[in-house]
């Protein structure tokens, strides 16, 4: 039953896979991430994979239905994740200019990274395209916790902790633990 089981996980996940590489458009994508989850790629820009980046966690939530989506929305827009970055499922990173995740990151479940404010905050300008747009920078060895949204123009410096459920609006920096929303340091490292 055990053997059955395992194959059927297998077969399964193993379509899901081909079906988003099959759905994704990027076509400026370097790198190979081990992939145990969907990934979908979209957008003209560039998105780029160092060595030993694993995308998806079998025995964490969100396995089964949901996909990890990176989005290079323009020409010059980029996403890079670093060396040793362990992504869990159901992440999104959206760039309409640059998102950089530095090496040895991990990122918990169901969380988002966003450069943008996805619409202009203007009433009258909400339906024009390319909001106002502010890179977001990742340091190395920082730990993201479940449920975490990182917002426009953010740092967070190495070696710090984003707690569970965090909504990072400001910068945050190295060597502390920040948790809330919006999200504050409550002590250094």
């Amino acid at each position: 039953m055990g053997i059955l089981t395992n194959l059927k996980t297998f077969i399964f996940v193993t379509f899901r896979v081909w079906k988003y590489q099959w759905l994704s458009d990027c076509r400026k994508v370097s790198g190979s991430p081990k992939l145990f989850h969907p990934l979908l790629l979209k957008g003209k820009g560039k998105i780029s994979f160092g060595q030993n980046v694993q995308i998806g966690v079998i025995n964490s939530p969100n396995y089964y239905s949901h996909y990890t989506y990176l989005e290079a929305r323009n020409s010059d827009s980029e996403i890079h994740i670093g060396n040793n970055v362990s992504i869990n499922n159901n992440f999104s990173a959206v760039a309409f200019s640059k998102i950089t995740i530095e090496k040895n990151v991990l990122i918990g479940n169901n969380c988002s990274i966003i450069d943008n404010d996805g619409h202009h905050l203007e009433v009258d300008k909400r339906n024009e395209v390319n909001p106002k747009s502010t890179s977001v920078f990742i340091g190395e060895n920082v730990f993201i916790g479940s449920n975490v949204v990182i917002l426009k123009g953010v740092t967070i410096g190495k070696n710090s902790v984003i707690g569970n459920s965090a909504v990072v609006t400001k910068n945050i920096p190295e060597n502390v633990v920040a948790v809330g929303n919006p999200a504050l340091v409550i002590r250094n490292l």
